[in-house]
């Protein structure tokens, strides 16, 4: 028995020895290195600078967390720091903060991830084809704090629970994801991100006042000691206590002067660009937390709006995204958003409930920008539409606040949208146009008639005018139709509107033409270097093709003037022609006293023209400049043997039996109409063109034009020199005009 209790004790020796060994090998390969920091925790105390900082983490409950493993960026203000913030909120200390704002001040100071100063400013790509650091290309940081749950007003003054919605809303979906908790951004500024985005001092400044930029800023504090290495992340000293930041759409909330413009964004009755949507996952999850039975409603902006003033995520294409960029509003103070409602978007509605939604949504969006926009880059930076900053940053600008979402600047004047300031204003903001407005909107010349820096002119129809010709749109079908003797039919509809309001856009050079309608003239619709329907004025009245074939005018009512040209507002549809050319010659040309009578006759008895239809061969689809010989032209064409008849006197002989004859008439008729080109003497198309007659090898035989203001010459290859007869030119036709000339033209 004394030897088996002497053998126990033995192995119990041997044991303990064994396993301190072992022990000591297991601490030396896995446990702790004597040279590594201490936590983040151990380090502020240790550091003995941080003494508040330590005593508003242990109210914060955050003493576990920033004592334990983790990966963290801490931003630390100093004990000094903390002097100025009691000193600025009046309080005695630590003590007067409570342990529910001292956990959301310690949230927001932690930043998921550590990370140098060197890394803070490279953004963090997780899209699959440019994953990886993208060097200086961040300013912000997702921290561990969120607002959460909060009260908030809705129709009828209801008080619902919400949370903030955590996506931009979607024609198809508001969005929201449960797992998100819409964590709020730090803001910080470094100079290689300054640097590579054309960024200096002023723009820091131009925020935060009262602070010097020392090219490693965290909001409006400096950062004095960087890169402080911790157990479980870094930290970063600074100098002023960085309380976390309001969205956009909290500090909308908080402030007065915005009230208007705020009324507008959270609109909750008719045209509304807002609705609390219920949420099953956030009703559960706070009827766990609060003990209630309550419900839980996200606040959803409208899909409408350029982004979700309350989405913290910006755009969140990628994960980390909102490391990038950020949301900018240009919130107008009340007065200027009340004076422009009233004189501008009510001028022909009788409130905002009246007009359409998306009047509503552009005025807004105008001010709405889904990018950062720094304070020395206003006029570089654009909005969806296109739209540059139009704000003086010295005299417009009230307030400017770089908040946990986005940038907000606080104007004394609204940033009138371009489809409102310019000629497609007119139309669009008066319930009388809404026909052409949309007309516009399908053709595409919406997109240049609403740029500023385009001079234009338009003629604006009422929607009387369409409805009483027969005209109609169906939005659920998207379908154009028109009501006629025969019937409705949509067949063709949307092409002879299009053609219809094209005829009404007016570009430099010709709208020039059109400044003073007292007096007469033919211009072209269109531009320089296209083609386009010419119209008639004398004295405030229009004439097109169209009207021309039924003996109506439309008369100009009045005008407006925009910042990018005029409208005049008509009281008639400038209707095109839908007759064909060869319809218009035998108008001319049926009088026997007709100047254009001899070159019809050849015309009507010849193999290029279909009696039935008005057909000529070869004009189909484009544009043309038909230039008709005057009879004595014709006559002169006869003596020379260019086409058949008495070379004695002149005459034509009309209807020729021999195919050579045949050949030369359908010749000389067809070198008279220029192809795919409408010209008038206004001196602004000249030089070579070709004719509708071609050669072996199908290239038009060529002309050359020579065009000054009422006086127009047009020479053939034998530099035979004709004359257009003004006084008795410039007929609308069908996509051509109609000239008479002094003399012929040989093939």
């Amino acid at each position: 028995m004394k030897r088996f209790c002497c053998s126990l004790l033995l192995f119990a020796v041997a044991s303990v020895l064994f396993t301190a060994c072992r022990k000591k090998a297991f601490d030396e390969y896995y446990g702790r290195p004597d040279n590594l920091a201490d936590p983040i925790y151990q380090q502020l105390v240790s550091r003995g600078n941080f003494q508040h900082l330590v005593k508003l983490i242990d109210k914060s409950g955050y003493k576990q967390t920033l004592s334990g493993a983790g990966y963290w960026t801490f931003f630390a203000p100093n004990d000094n720091a903390f002097q100025t913030f009691f000193t600025d909120r009046g309080i005695s200390g630590v003590e007067a903060i409570d342990s529910s704002t001292a956990r959301n001040m310690i949230q927001f100071l932690l930043v998921y991830n550590s990370y140098k100063k060197e890394r803070l400013d490279d953004y963090q790509a997780t899209a699959s084809a440019n994953a990886g650091w993208q060097p200086s290309s961040a300013f912000r940081r997702r921290t561990a704090y969120y607002t959460g749950f909060y009260k908030d007003t809705g129709i009828n003054n209801r008080t619902f629970v919400a949370l903030a919605n955590n996506r931009n809303t979607t024609a198809a979906s508001i969005g929201y994801a449960p797992a998100d908790y819409n964590n709020k951004h730090i803001p910080y500024f470094i100079d290689d991100f300054f640097a590579a985005h054309n960024l200096s001092a002023t723009d820091y400044n131009y925020f935060y006042p009262n602070s010097t930029y020392s090219g490693f800023n965290v909001a409006q504090a400096n950062v004095v000691n960087k890169d402080i290495p911790a157990e479980n992340g870094i930290i970063h000293e600074v100098d002023k206590v960085i309380t976390p930041l309001l969205s956009i759409d909290e500090y909308i909330r908080s402030k007065p002067e915005y009230s208007v413009f705020k009324a507008m964004l959270n609109r909750l009755y008719l045209n509304n660009m807002v609705t609390f949507t219920y949420s099953p996952e956030a009703t559960a999850r706070y009827r766990l937390v609060s003990k209630t039975t309550d419900s839980v409603f996200i606040k959803v902006y409208s899909n409408l709006l350029t982004f979700s003033p309350n989405n913290e995520n910006h755009l969140k294409l990628e994960d980390n995204d909102g490391q990038k960029d950020c949301w900018t509003m240009f919130i107008p103070r009340n007065e200027a958003v009340s004076n422009y409602v009233n004189t501008v978007l009510c001028q022909h509605y009788p409130s905002l409930d009246a007009m359409p939604i998306q009047i509503i949504a552009d005025f807004l969006n105008s001010h709405l920008f889904p990018t950062a926009v720094w304070p020395t880059q206003f006029a570089s930076t654009r909005n969806n539409a296109g739209e540059e900053a139009r704000f003086d940053p010295a005299t417009d600008v009230f307030d400017k606040q770089f908040l946990s979402n986005g940038i907000v600047y606080g104007v004394n004047k609204v940033m009138e949208p371009n489809a409102f300031r310019t000629v497609f204003g007119k139309a669009y903001l008066d319930n009388k146009y809404q026909f052409m407005t949309r007309i516009l909107e399908a053709t595409g010349l919406k997109i240049m008639v609403s740029q500023p820096t385009i001079p234009v002119t338009m003629f604006l129809i009422p929607d009387k005018v369409f409805a009483d010709s027969g005209y109609s749109y169906n939005l659920t079908s998207n379908t154009w139709s028109r009501t006629t003797s025969s019937g409705t039919s949509s067949n063709g509809v949307f092409d002879a509107l299009s053609r219809l309001v094209r005829s009404c856009v007016f570009q430099t050079p010709y709208r020039n033409m059109l400044d003073d309608l007292s007096g007469t003239g033919v211009v072209k619709s269109g531009e320089n270097g296209t083609e386009g329907e010419y119209i008639r004025f004398d004295n405030y009245s229009i004439q097109t093709g169209g009207l021309r074939d039924f003996g109506k005018w439309a008369h100009v009512d009045s005008s407006a003037t925009a910042v990018n040209g005029k409208v005049y507002y008509l009281n008639n549809l400038p209707s095109a022609s839908s007759n064909p050319v060869g319809f218009h010659i035998r108008q001319l040309g049926t009088p026997a006293t007709s100047e254009y009578n001899y070159f019809w006759t050849l015309l009507n008895t010849s193999s290029v023209f279909t009696q039935t239809t008005n057909a000529i061969a070869g004009i189909v689809g484009s544009f043309y400049t038909i230039l008709v010989p005057r009879n004595a032209a014709v006559m002169q064409a006869v003596r020379d043997g260019v086409i058949p008849g008495n070379v004695t006197t002149g005459a034509p002989t009309f209807n020729p039996s021999s195919p050579e004859d045949k050949l030369k008439i359908a010749n000389f008729i067809l070198y008279h109409f220029i192809n795919n080109r409408s010209i008038i003497p206004d001196g602004q198309v000249d030089g070579v063109v070709e004719s509708v007659l071609k050669n072996a090898l199908g290239n038009g035989l060529r002309l050359t034009v020579y065009n000054a203001p009422n006086d127009m010459q047009v020479v053939d290859q034998h530099n035979r020199v004709a004359n257009v007869i003004t006084a008795q030119s410039n007929i609308l036709s069908n996509m051509a005009v109609i000239h008479l000339l002094d003399n012929y033209l040989k093939p």
